[in-house]
């Protein structure tokens, strides 16, 4: 019962952390007028949102995101 737990409480961070850096990153499209891509990531973040989906499995978005490291 405690490994159950502890499992969903680093979940639930995970998750937080998750949103946390999509914030972060459509703070930034939108500081850099980049309209496609504040508009995947308001689409992430609504799915992080309500569903808490792993969206490090999305390769096209992680592509995307990639232009915002450069």
């Amino acid at each position: 019962m405690v490994a159950i737990q502890h499992d969903f409480i680093r979940t639930d961070n995970n998750l937080d952390r998750q949103i946390k850096i999509k914030r972060t990153q459509l703070r930034i499209a939108q500081e850099g007028n980049m309209p496609f891509v504040i508009e995947a990531i308001q689409h992430q973040l609504t799915k992080l949102e309500m569903g808490g989906e792993d969206l490090q499995q999305d390769s096209n978005f992680n592509a995307l995101m990639s232009l915002l490291d450069n």
